[in-house]
C-alpha cells in the first residue's frame, strides 16, 4: 500500500466562514457559523458563538472573508491526459482522437506517464477546490498511486476497450486488472470504482454484456461516454441498428449507477428513459464547447428529476481542470440553451459541482455536502478582503452562492481539507508528492512535442 507523502496529520479543527453553504438543506446559506472537524470527520455545524464554547480546546481556522462550501467532485476526467495539454486543438472529436491522441498514446503511455499526470492534475485540482475526481484511463492503478500519495480522493475507473493497448490486450484482461485493483484496494476509505467501458463505439455488445454481468455482481457505478457527438449517433444506427442508449438499454447497462458522460445528443424519449432508470449525467460544458460536440440539454434533465453532475473531461479536450469555471458555464449555457434565465440557478450549479458528483459515484453519504458525520472534505474561497484594492472583481458582495459561480475563479480558493488533512493552504499545496512537476512535465513535453513535430 502507498503511503501518504508528507500529509499534514489529522487534527481538530474549528473553521469559522463568513458563509457556510452546506449544499444540503437547499439553498441554505450560514454567515457566522462554524465547521468542527474531528479526525476525517465534520463533527458539527453550529453559529460561531456556540462553537467557540463547545470547541474552545480545538485548533481554530479563521475564514472572516470566506464561504466555505464541501470540496468540489469532478465528475468525469481523464487526469493523466494533463500531459497532453494543447497537444492537438481546434480539432472535431474523431479527427482529433484518431489523428492525434491515440497515435500519442500508442507511443507515450505507460505507468510513469499516467502517475505523473496524474500528479500533475491532482496538484491543479487541488488548488481549484476539488477533493474528489472520477477518473477513467489506462494504468489505472498509476492514477490512483498518484492520487493517493497527492491526498486527493479518487474514484478509479476499470477501463475497457475491445482493441489492445500497451496497457490491457482484450476485453477480458482490462476487466481482470481492473477487479483485481479494487480486490486490492477497496477498504481504502479515499478510494472506490467504477466499471468503465470507454464509450459504445469503442466497446462491442460481447464485451457490454460481459460488463453488464460483472456489474450486477459488484457494487460500483458504470462511468461511460454516451452520446457526446452527432457521428456517434450516425454510427450507432448504421453498426447497429439503433441510438446508443437504446442499445445500452438492451443490454440490461440501463440503471441508478450509469453516468452518461456527456449525453448532448438525446431526445425528449431517451431523457425520460435516462430519468426512469435513475441514471446520473455527468455534464462537461467546456469539453463540449471546444470540441463542438453540442449543447447538453440541461434544463430539460432537471425537469425529468436527472441527477447532474460536472466534470471537466481531461486537459487535452479542455486545456483546464477548473471546476468553478465548469459551474459558471454549465449555469450559463444552461440559460441559453432553455432561453430561460432561471434555468440551473447557482445554487443547483453548486449542488451539481458537489453533491451531484458524490451521488452519480454512490459516495452521497460520505461527501458532497456539509454535515455533521461526513467527510471533512472541504474547500474555502475568499470572497472579500481588506482594503479596496482586494479582489476588485468581488465587490461588492450580495450573494455569497452567486458570487462563488458567477464571479470566483479558482484563484481566489485558499484552503482545501480532504478528510480532513489539509491539502491547499493559503493557495499552496501540502504534499511532497506534488513537488517537482514542473521537470517531470517538461521531460513528458519533449517527448509527445517530438512525435508530434511541435
Amino acid at each position: 500500500m502507498i503511503k501518504l507523502a508528507a500529509i499534514s496529520v489529522h487534527q481538530n479543527s474549528l473553521l469559522s466562514a463568513r458563509w457556510v453553504v452546506p449544499v444540503e438543506p437547499a439553498g441554505a446559506v450560514l454567515e457566522d457559523h462554524c465547521v468542527a472537524l474531528r479526525d476525517a470527520t465534520i463533527e458539527a455545524v453550529l453559529p460561531r458563538a456556540e462553537a467557540e464554547t463547545r470547541f474552545g480546546s480545538y485548533a481554530r481556522i479563521a475564514l472572516d472573508e470566506h464561504v466555505l462550501i464541501p470540496g468540489l467532485v469532478n465528475a468525469h476526467t481523464h487526469a493523466a491526459m494533463s500531459l497532453m495539454r494543447g497537444l492537438a486543438d481546434d480539432l472535431p472529436l474523431m479527427r482529433w482522437l484518431e489523428g492525434y491522441i491515440w497515435p500519442a498514446e500508442r507511443k507515450h503511455v505507460s505507468p510513469e506517464f499516467v502517475k505523473d499526470g496524474t500528479l500533475l492534475a491532482c496538484a491543479e485540482m487541488l488548488r481549484g477546490g476539488v477533493t474528489c475526481f472520477n477518473d477513467m484511463y489506462f494504468f489505472p492503478e498509476a492514477a490512483l498511486e498518484a492520487a493517493h500519495e497527492a491526498g486527493i480522493r479518487v474514484s478509479v475507473g476499470m477501463i475497457v476497450f475491445d482493441f489492445a493497448s500497451a496497457y490491457g490486450s482484450d476485453p477480458d484482461d482490462y476487466l481482470a486488472k481492473g477487479l483485481a485493483l479494487r480486490d486490492r484496494w477497496r477498504e481504502d476509505p479515499l478510494v472506490s470504482f467504477c466499471l468503465a467501458p470507454h464509450a459504445p463505439y469503442t466497446v462491442s455488445d460481447a464485451t457490454l454484456r460481459k460488463i453488464a454481468t460483472v456489474a450486477g455482481e459488484v457494487d460500483v457505478p458504470l462511468h461511460i461516454h454516451l452520446h457526446e457527438t452527432a457521428d456517434e449517433i450516425a454510427r450507432s444506427l448504421a453498426e447497429h441498428g439503433v441510438r446508443p442508449i437504446e442499445r445500452l438499454q438492451r443490454l440490461g447497462l440501463l440503471g441508478p449507477g450509469l453516468i452518461a458522460v456527456h449525453a448532448v445528443h438525446v431526445t425528449d424519449d431517451e431523457i425520460a428513459l435516462l430519468a426512469r432508470h435513475r441514471a446520473s449525467v455527468a455534464h462537461c460544458p467546456s469539453s463540449n464547447l471546444k470540441l463542438a460536440s453540442g449543447f447538453a440539454p440541461v434544463a430539460k434533465f432537471a425537469a425529468a428529476g436527472i441527477n447532474l453532475a460536472i466534470g471537466t473531461d481531461g486537459a487535452a479536450s479542455n486545456n483546464r481542470l477548473d471546476m468553478l469555471e465548469e459551474m459558471r458555464l454549465a449555469a450559463l449555457l444552461a440559460k441559453a440553451v432553455a432561453r430561460d434565465a432561471e434555468a440551473l440557478p447557482a445554487h443547483a450549479a453548486l449542488r451539481a459541482a458537489t453533491l451531484g458528483g458524490a451521488t452519480a459515484l454512490g459516495l452521497e453519504a460520505r461527501i458532497g455536502s456539509i454535515a455533521a458525520g461526513k467527510a471533512a472534505d472541504l474547500a474555502a474561497v475568499r470572497l472579500a478582503g481588506p482594503g479596496a484594492a482586494a479582489f476588485p472583481e468581488l465587490m461588492p458582495c450580495y450573494d455569497a452562492v452567486s458570487h462563488l459561480v458567477y464571479c470566483a475563479g479558482r484563484q481566489h480558493v485558499t484552503d482545501v481539507w480532504v478528510a480532513g488533512h489539509h491539502l491547499l493552504q493559503g493557495g499552496i499545496t501540502t504534499s511532497a508528492a506534488l513537488l517537482g512537476l514542473d521537470t517531470r512535465a517538461k521531460l513528458w513535453q519533449n517527448k509527445l512535442g517530438s512525435h508530434l513535430g511541435t
